[in-house]
């Protein structure tokens, strides 16, 4: 049987276990670094997924997550952190983990194992042309991705394909496969390093990208975000004064009258137009600032 490169023992540190902890943080330090040149690797893949995801998204499709185990927790965590940083809406952004919700916190064996599972859990959700998903698996070869991946194929959706072994059946099995050639693990087959962050690098460029493309950013300012804590009512105030050139005082005011909407005030205060107006404009811009404010 052809072992796996992510099961692979690594060549480097067959007595990792008499390192001192320095050289142990050292290695493992080192190794994860690795990560990030495999994620680089596959820039030209993420590029062409987020353009043939963003006309689906515009169009008002999903962005459905995937997964089992490590790979499956990592995309419930992208898909929970879109709602405040960008108000995507919760419902656009439903995630499926082997085993159910329950496995977020505790690991439910043999659900991986399950294709049909993963085809019926994808099923439940109705899947359409629009929607887009991105199924995860660090051996490529999971049948509860496979049973995802092959029923949004079948309802015509858009499956971008996660995986972190050459030639792994996930990759084939989407419409666009994204390789991230991690190798082997410190720890051998404990994909929950290397390949695990590679897979959260990618996903947050893969979701950044998009959210940028849906206007949900404007420069580098996340304009979009809910405010719905503390921390993040002072944030809308500092991105509503760093992007306008407001005081204080105004921006605040125009966040109030504007629901605490950023991309409202902004246009507010760089228009002189009250909220309903700015609203208007964003939304005949397609929600982009620029748009709105007639900027290139």
């Amino acid at each position: 049987m052809t072992t796996l490169r992510t099961e692979q023992a690594h060549p480097d540190h067959a007595d990792l276990d008499r390192y001192a902890s320095a050289d142990l943080v050292a290695a493992f330090v080192a190794d994860q670094a690795l990560a990030a040149q495999a994620v680089a690797a596959a820039a030209p893949q993420l590029a062409h997924a987020v353009d043939a995801a963003l006309p689906r998204l515009r169009a008002g499709g999903r962005l459905v997550y995937a997964g089992a185990g490590t790979s499956g927790r990592l995309g419930v965590l992208d898909s929970v952190e879109l709602g405040p940083t960008f108000s995507w809406p919760r419902e656009r952004a439903p995630a499926l983990l082997a085993g159910g919700d329950g496995a977020m916190f505790v690991a439910v064996e043999g659900a991986e194992d399950d294709a049909a599972g993963g085809a019926t859990d994808l099923d439940a959700l109705a899947p359409t042309t629009l929607d887009v998903v991105i199924v995860l698996a660090a051996s490529g070869a999971t049948p509860y991705a496979l049973g995802v991946a092959a029923a949004a194929r079948r309802a015509g959706a858009l499956v971008i394909a996660i995986a972190n072994n050459p030639g792994a059946p996930l990759l084939a099995a989407g419409d666009i496969g994204v390789l991230l050639d991690t190798g082997p693990e410190l720890i051998s087959g404990s994909t929950r390093l290397k390949a695990g962050t590679a897979q959260k690098i990618a996903l947050n460029t893969l979701s950044s990208a998009l959210m940028v493309g849906l206007h949900k950013v404007h420069g580098n300012l996340m304009v979009d975000l809910r405010a719905t804590n503390a921390k993040l009512v002072r944030r809308a105030l500092r991105l509503t004064m760093g992007a306008s050139g407001a005081d204080a005082l105004r921006a605040q005011a125009a966040l109030d009258a504007g629901g605490g909407r950023v991309k409202v005030a902004i246009v507010m205060l760089m228009q002189g137009v009250d909220a309903p107006a700015a609203e208007r404009r964003l939304a005949a811009a397609d929600g982009s600032v620029r748009g709105a404010l007639g900027q290139p």
